[in-house]
């Protein structure tokens, strides 16, 4: 088939739903050509290697369902300096058994007004201090020879004031001014603080912006500096395609919409989870499988897994191919606090009820805070008060309750509702960095062995596992960040720390925490990607141990079995299961056990598969 013929085929594949929506949505027939001439031009624009690519994705739909993928996420800076150092570290990546690296937000952004870069002054330029769109292009290249897969943020929702658009904007030019909402007194606006949550209530209050240049209100859902887009101008939404196309032929394999239940905004209404933002997205979706069928499109949002699903679209009508697994998440650090297993044995039989198309993206700790977003109608239940919950977890994780090893900071912190985040790394809120200061041996075994334990439950979850730079080696905390006046008053940066490449040079040791830490992760990703049970698909539920203690998952996969059990406390615990259905052996240690009456060391785990 010829170059243009391949994208005719598609074009008529999606044409008319794509049109219907569109005229949906905007009622304008010159705009939606507009759309398809240069959706056509960006496709003749693709680098032929990426549409051998897209080729081989769309016979094999799920290429990114296997039991292969294993991500990680990290700042270019931290991680190594720039896209080049990046380049350079693709081999120490490929050790991590990676195949998927999310680049944090690297677009252009203004200096001390980027909200770590979610702030988009340039949508086709790098950060100068990170590299350039040729960096980009040669990262993506070197990363697809050796099998990995490169994420982005897209973020869609709003842009920086100091994008080119804001700017024009902001001199009174209407054609720009109708791409974000201005308002020239408070009236409207308003109306939309009576139905609007806030974001950051505390940090960044409200939803508009006086501007006295402009002598009017600007729009702002999440800081002063950041412009929401005006998604009901189809200039806007044009716009915006055409800059993720751009992006997606740049050699990005998966987009990750940021904030996406805040896209579309209406009078009257929490402006979140509109039934337009699913008409863009499937629009997304449809543009994306025209132009570039080999990206995937990963939506944050951020609600518990029942409510997030309406995302994923239907099998007919397909939105985001992947979303994050948020709340099991935050769920899981609530069961080390309280060492108990029960409210996550329900959240995961949610998750496990679930289509198993759906593929959710899992992972213990990001580069955001934690919110305690759990179901505290079940917690009622039990006699726990939000309030008082999230006082003890916010407490637990600092160190001050509950016998608790952990180190970190709150962010966030509202003193009237007594709400905050929690931020701080895997390794230090499992103990790690508490156990190193009082050079306590025996606590830092129980440390590593703990953070190896809630690794290997993550990796039993439905979904990609996903880790954060530097937790294969155990890093802690860094407090230097309040040296830097951009990121002082911000203690997220604290599980933002460099990556400290003294350490991971001896992941080779042993005897170090950084070997035995890496050692360990190693030897259950390659259990992983060994066991055909791991894959998306697989039939998974959880079995009861009676004991609200530990855990046990179970996974089956065309006639093979495996259990997982996690004992989430310092005491030694019996897993009272009693699956007599023959034999049974110890993936970890290769030893012959019985899933019957399981006896399990503190924070100890067991991959135990039916022979």
């Amino acid at each position: 088939m010829g170059k243009v013929s391949i994208f005719q085929t598609r074009l008529e594949r999606h044409h008319d739903e794509l049109r219907w929506l569109y005229m949906e949505l905007y009622d304008n027939g010159s705009m939606f050509a507009e759309l398809c001439e240069r959706m056509k031009q960006f496709y003749q624009k693709r680098d032929k290697t990426l549409k051998s690519r897209d080729l081989e994705r769309e016979t094999d739909q799920s290429w990114y369902k296997q039991n292969d993928m294993l991500g990680m996420m990290f700042y270019i800076d931290n991680f190594a300096g720039n896209m080049k150092g990046v380049e350079s570290k693709l081999d120490y990546i490929e050790q991590c058994n990676v195949n998927y690296i999310h680049l944090m937000p690297f677009l252009d952004t203004p200096k001390g007004r980027s909200d770590g870069g979610y702030a988009v002054s340039d949508f086709r330029k790098v950060q100068p201090k990170l590299g350039s769109m040729e960096d980009l292009d040669s990262l993506t290249a070197a990363c697809h020879k050796k099998g990995i897969n490169v994420c982005m943020d897209f973020v869609m929702n709003h842009t920086s004031e100091d994008h080119e658009w804001a700017k024009k904007a902001r001199q009174g030019i209407g054609e720009y001014m109708s791409r974000y909402f201005f308002y020239e007194n408070w009236d409207e606006p308003a109306l939309y603080e009576k139905t609007v949550p806030q974001v950051f209530p505390t940090t960044a209050p409200g939803n508009f912006t006086w501007l006295e240049d402009a002598e009017r209100y600007v729009m702002t859902s999440f800081y002063p500096y950041q412009w929401d887009l005006n998604y009901r101008n189809p200039r806007v939404f044009n716009e915006m395609m055409y800059n993720f196309l751009y992006l997606a032929n740049r050699g990005i394999d998966i987009i990750r919409i940021d904030a996406v239940p805040y896209i579309w905004k209406e009078l009257n209404t929490s402006c979140r989870n509109l039934q337009q933002v699913h008409t863009i997205v499937r629009m997304m979706r449809i543009i994306s499988e025209i132009v570039c069928p080999g990206i995937l499109l990963l939506g944050e949002v951020v609600m518990e897994p029942e409510k997030v699903t309406p995302y994923f679209g239907t099998v007919e009508k397909p939105e985001c191919h992947m979303l994050y697994n948020v709340t099991t998440m935050a769920t899981t650090w609530h069961t080390v606090a309280t060492r108990d297993v029960r409210l996550l044995k329900k959240q995961l039989d949610i998750v496990n009820s679930l289509p198993k198309d759906y593929v959710f993206l899992n992972y213990l700790r990001c580069h955001d805070d934690i919110g305690w977003g759990l179901d505290y109608g079940t917690l009622k239940a039990e006699g726990i008060g939000e309030r008082s919950h999230k006082q003890y977890l916010n407490d637990y994780f600092q160190g001050y309750a509950g016998e608790s090893n952990s180190r970190g900071e709150l962010y966030n912190a509202d003193p009237v509702t007594g709400d905050a985040r929690f931020c701080g790394t895997t390794a230090s809120m499992c103990g790690v960095e508490k156990a190193g200061f009082e050079q306590d041996e025996q606590a830092m075994e129980r440390a590593i062995k703990m953070d190896l334990m809630l690794h290997a439950y993550m990796f039993m979850q439905s979904g990609i596992p996903v880790l954060y730079s530097g937790d294969e080696i155990g890093q802690i905390n860094d407090y230097t960040y309040k040296e830097d006046p951009d990121k002082a008053a911000d203690s997220r940066y604290i599980h933002r720390g460099a990556m400290d490449w003294k350490l991971a040079d001896k992941i080779g040791d042993k005897d170090t925490v950084q070997g035995k830490i890496f050692t360990g992760l190693k030897h259950l990703e390659q259990i992983r990607k060994t066991e055909k049970v791991f894959v998306s698909g697989a039939d998974t539920w959880t079995i009861e141990t009676w004991d609200t203690a530990v855990l046990c998952i179970g996974r089956h996969y065309e006639g093979e079995k495996l259990i997982g059990l996690f004992n989430f406390s310092e005491h030694d615990k019996t897993a009272w299961i009693n699956e007599t259905d023959g034999d049974y052996v110890e993936l970890i240690s290769g030893k012959e056990m019985k899933p019957v009456g399981v006896n399990i060391p503190a924070y100890g785990f067991y991959y135990l598969k039916k022979r």
